[in-house]
């Protein structure tokens, strides 16, 4: 990929792989960035072509080729990159040489399971998740007892804040389709707890038009052409 210099660090550091450039941002923000061994927290910062740059000890250089991947994320896995307290990490279950240079487009947390897309595009991350994109994720929700249809439509309603969803479809007494486009930390097991219901377990189906199908847990798929275009047409089009 061709790169104008100077350029805000933030974004040569999702051209470098290190994730979207609000991800990117936070990273700087935390000091976990150097440029030519010094600190940088400053995200006005701008960077030349022969400064040197470091995330976390690890060389941050722009990568030619991008990657994008679906992974199945088995349940007890986390999807950040770097966590003191982990040792299950979602990006290792995609075996490529160029695994270090991947990062989570979005998030599913530790006890949850299903679709997560990986990549190294930082500007493909950024418009798959800035809200005004409006990407529609599907989850399957199975609680600890029977669903109230009356709790569902409430939620539909936005009648439960801060949360609404966009669509829902009840599959079983305690199994639901729940359709969102906004996507806040732990929304959906926040939603069910104020509700009254305990999530059991809590799959994701679906990211716009990518579908996690017949993909077996912990397993990945490089994603097709087709999608990519489908993620950024939404996005341009926000």
């Amino acid at each position: 990929m061709k790169i104008e210099y100077p350029i805000r660090l933030q974004s040569y550091l999702a051209k470098c792989g290190a994730g979207s450039r609000r991800s990117c941002e936070t990273l700087i923000t935390e000091g976990r960035v150097t440029v030519n061994n010094k600190i940088v927290t400053e995200l006005g910062t701008k960077v030349n072509e022969n400064d040197i740059v470091y995330v976390d000890d690890v060389l941050a250089e722009p990568e030619e080729q991008s990657y994008y991947f679906v992974l199945n994320k088995p349940r007890g896995y986390v999807c950040t990159n770097y966590d003191p307290n982990e040792t299950a990490y979602a990006r290792d279950l995609i075996d490529i040489p160029q695994r270090n240079l991947l990062f989570n487009v979005g998030r599913l947390d530790k006890d949850s399971q299903g679709l997560i897309i990986f990549t190294n595009d930082g500007d493909f991350a950024n418009l798959v998740m800035h809200p005004s994109s409006e990407t529609e994720k599907e989850y399957i929700v199975k609680v600890d007892q029977d669903i109230i249809k009356k709790d569902m439509d409430d939620a539909y309603r936005g009648l439960i804040q801060p949360y609404r969803i966009k669509s829902y479809k009840l599959l079983s007494k305690r199994e639901v389709s729940v359709v969102l486009t906004e996507g806040k930390n732990r929304e959906i097991r926040n939603l069910f707890d104020m509700m009254g219901y305990e999530v059991k377990k809590l799959t994701r189906i679906r990211i716009g038009d990518v579908l996690l199908g017949d993909l077996q847990s912990g397993k990945y798929r490089r994603m097709s052409r087709q999608e990519i275009q489908s993620l950024l047409n939404r996005g341009k089009k926000a």
